[in-house]
């Protein structure tokens, strides 16, 4: 820059080129565009939620996966891929290559403990994989499920320092909730802000919709720069519960599934051996028997239930097709713009197969999720018509013994660290860079680790990682590349040990040998872990014990658990009931507020909208001005098919709807002439329930005009889709009123509605058991 510039002239420092009084007299500059290698490849990453180790066509599944296994037949299958029980923890560590506790995830992102492992959201140190790709001239796209915002700051205002955008995406369309409904999600986000809608057009279904989004995405990309390459991170909603599926998916699975879970679990391990995952003779896990863990034989049950049962795998199996049929969708768009050889594409999924459901299975998704002193009458499957099952009528999952068969051939499910929480299918691709000989099967047994994504997938690339994130140093990688081990399948394993840990549950693996503890609920035993101990490399499945037979291995391993959760913020572990759901005392001071909400106003979020009611009294009070006797509509709604409570008049009646986890109880009422306000009244009681009162207001002073009493609380996940004032936006409270009025707007002479929380009456106890066990189970 030329130097006659005077000492006091600013904006120009850094400026490369030179400067006088015109431009004649100076010389223009640009700083440089960082761009990617013009070979580089374009990455697509599809995680699935809860999907278990044998649930695709490549890992033994009979469900029909063509396009899945299209990625299969041109790449490889890592058989012996690993990652962390829960959902939260297994998305921190895929995306910046951090152990879950160090990336400050080591539980799900539904609370605040106030601990450094359970920050629940990303540190400022921490890199993410969209921010290096993104620095090195990538378009960075995230689609689905994110999950890594705590529930607290999900809603306006809020921090958004964990969100899409800020941790390295260009763009972001999806929930940031640990589940949704597939027909009407309660709350979608596009970028920084929540979507606008009331109500989601007929045939709506959120796979397809975020499948739309990811192909845009590509498209609109390719319409405007030919060349640069993106990164996709596809994370989608399914195989979450509840479970819902559309009808012409589900048809293709009817009668699949007669036979039952050990029939399914027989044939699934056979094609795993014979597709080369597993050696002949290798022993498969007998199904679950542990109290509260343990699968029954398909041929013990009743008639009654094989043909409820098996309808619910009929559903998952629809679950499992729409997905595969995203997958082709993108895999078609990339063939049309050739550019399918080079994309890195990769399937997997965040933990193993759940047994949520129960022993069971339920129809009434929220309510299975409530544990603890609840009233003896509570109902875990409030018990619809089986027709339903699937339907956006209803929430649903499957029994547990499903989830074993999902998890074939291993023991136990999501949440607990044996490998059937934490073994899942992993397939990649890329035909340019990762040519497979027509002599190699593709599958890779090896041991990896979650966190080995991100290195392998830069390394790939051929990117490299910078040194800090916003000027100070960048906390240091825990993964490793396995680039060597899908090049060469003879090649040795770089991740030689990993700890595990999740609600006290523990693992530790170390060159062939696996050191497991089952946690059994009480927290005064978390750090009292009894070990077991198996040889991985004769015993995958986990199916004998050899810890006696090696008490010198389980002394090192579990010396060395201890280190390792030292050196991974592991510490400390609950052994106080609720502390892993503690919440900062500032949240509260700001959630369980009075609150008034205008009509038009948008939808409440869930989590705000659910402090204002949970365990408590409360008052719900409707400003009327002018409302006529004919004036009708949906005075306040909260929540949708799978619990919630709306306030509707229709032909001069005043109605009060309450859906208690798909059980509806409706009390009607003339609506006085001159009615200026409507109040609902709800007064709490110790055992979890509510006495309803409806009142109206008008010249005349109020009058009680309807009451419901001992209503069952919603409380756990429910309500779902938060308050909205004038109508009963999103998931419908009253499935009925939906069909015959839609979302039932009503007139302008309704003001707006406030909210007035009361005292808590719910234990203490009684509440921690409850919420630590929904939000748990809720990932």
């Amino acid at each position: 820059m030329t130097q006659d510039i005077p000492e006091y002239a600013r904006g120009y420092d850094g400026f490369g080129g030179t400067v006088g009084r015109t431009s004649s007299q100076s010389t223009p500059w640009w700083p440089h565009d960082r761009t990617a290698d013009r070979k580089a490849p374009n990455i697509v990453v599809v995680l699935i939620d809860d999907m278990g180790y044998s649930d695709i066509g490549p890992f033994g599944s009979e469900i029909p996966t063509p396009n899945i296994d299209r990625i299969a037949e041109r790449g490889y299958r890592l058989s012996n891929y690993h990652t962390t029980p829960v959902c939260s923890p297994a998305r921190a560590a895929l995306l910046t290559g951090v152990n879950p506790h160090r990336a400050g995830y080591g539980s799900v992102a539904n609370s605040d403990p106030g601990f450094p492992g359970l920050r629940l959201e990303l540190a400022d140190d921490v890199l993410t994989l969209p921010e290096i790709l993104r620095e090195s001239g990538y378009a960075t796209f995230a689609v689905g499920k994110w999950h890594l915002v705590r529930d607290a700051d999900m809603s306006p205002g809020r921090s958004r320092r964990s969100w899409p955008l800020q941790r390295g995406f260009d763009s972001y369309y999806g929930s940031l909730e640990g589940l949704n409904s597939f027909f009407h999600p309660n709350q979608l986000i596009v970028d920084n802000s929540v979507v606008d809608v009331d109500e989601y057009p007929d045939g709506y279904y959120v796979t397809d919709d975020l499948t739309d989004r990811a192909v845009s995405q590509v498209k609109a990309l390719r319409a405007h720069d030919a060349d640069k390459p993106f990164f996709l991170y596809f994370a989608h909603i399914a195989m979450h519960g509840p479970h819902q599926v559309k009808d012409d998916d589900l048809a293709r699975h009817r009668g699949r599934y007669a036979a039952g879970w050990d029939d399914v679990r027989r044939r699934r391990f056979a094609e795993q051996v014979a597709s080369g995952l597993f050696d002949p003779g290798t022993p498969i896990a007998e199904r679950n028997t542990e109290p509260g863990y343990d699968a029954p034989p398909w041929d013990s049950l009743s008639r009654e239930e094989k043909e409820r049962f098996q309808r619910y795998q009929e559903v998952y199996a629809a679950l499992v097709d729409s997905v595969d049929q995203s997958v082709g969708r993108l895999l078609d768009v990339l063939d049309d713009l050739g550019e399918l050889d080079d994309t890195i594409v990769v399937f997997t999924s965040d933990n193993g197969g759940t047994a949520e459901g129960g022993p069971v299975g339920t129809r009434s998704y929220f309510s299975q999720f409530v544990h603890g002193p609840v009233p003896p009458d509570w109902e875990r499957d409030v018990p619809h018509d089986e027709s339903l099952i699937g339907s956006p009528e209803l929430g649903v999952h499957y029994p547990r013994g499903w989830g074993q068969a999902s998890n074939t051939p291993f023991r136990f499910y999501k949440g607990q660290t044996f490998a059937g929480g934490v073994r899942v299918p992993f397939v990649i691709s890329w035909p340019r860079g990762l040519a497979r000989d027509a002599d190699d099967n593709g599958v890779r047994r090896q041991f990896s680790y979650v966190t080995d994504l991100a290195p392998t997938l830069l390394d790939l690339a051929g990117v490299q990682t910078p040194a800090t994130r916003h000027g100070r140093p960048a906390a240091d990688r825990d993964g490793v590349s396995i680039v060597d081990v899908l090049r060469d399948g003879s090649a040795a394993s770089p991740h030689t040990e990993q700890y595990a840990e999740f609600g006290g549950h523990r693992g530790f693996y170390r060159d062939g040998w696996k050191l497991l503890s089952l946690h059994d609920g009480d927290p005064s035993h978390v750090d009292q872990p009894r070990w077991e101990l198996y040889n991985m490399w004769i015993d995958p499945a986990e199916t004998r014990d050899v810890a006696a037979e090696h008490p010198d291995i389980v002394a090192e391993l579990a010396a060395a658990w201890n280190e390792a959760a030292w050196r991974n913020t592991v510490f400390p572990l609950f052994d106080t009931p609720g502390d892993a759901q503690r919440r900062r005392p500032a949240e509260r001071e700001r959630f369980e507020t009075d609150v008034r909400i205008l009509a038009g106003a948008p939808p409440l979020e869930r989590y705000r909208s659910s402090r204002l009611i949970a365990y408590r009294d409360f008052d719900v009070i409707v400003e009327l001005d002018g409302w006529s006797p004919d004036d009708e509509g949906v005075l306040v709604a909260h929540g949708d098919v799978q619990g919630g409570y709306l306030l509707v008049v229709e032909n001069g009646q005043l109605t009060f709807v309450f859906n208690s986890y798909g059980r509806i109880n409706r009390v009607a009422a003339a609506l006085p002439l001159g009615t200026r306000s409507v109040t609902l009244r709800a007064e709490a009681t110790v055992d979890v329930r509510w006495n309803f009162t409806v009142s109206a207001a008008g010249a005349d002073g109020e009058t009680r005009v309807a009451e419901l009493p001992r209503a069952v609380q919603l409380v756990g996940m429910a309500p779902w889709t938060g308050i909205s004032v004038g109508l009963d936006a999103r998931g419908p409270v009253d499935p009925e009123l939906r069909r015959r009025r839609g979302v039932f707007r009503a007139p302008s002479s309704l003001v707006a509605v406030s909210y007035r929380p009361g005292d808590v009456k719910v234990p203490a106890a009684v509440r921690k058991v409850i919420d630590e066990q929904a939000e748990d189970l809720a990932d």
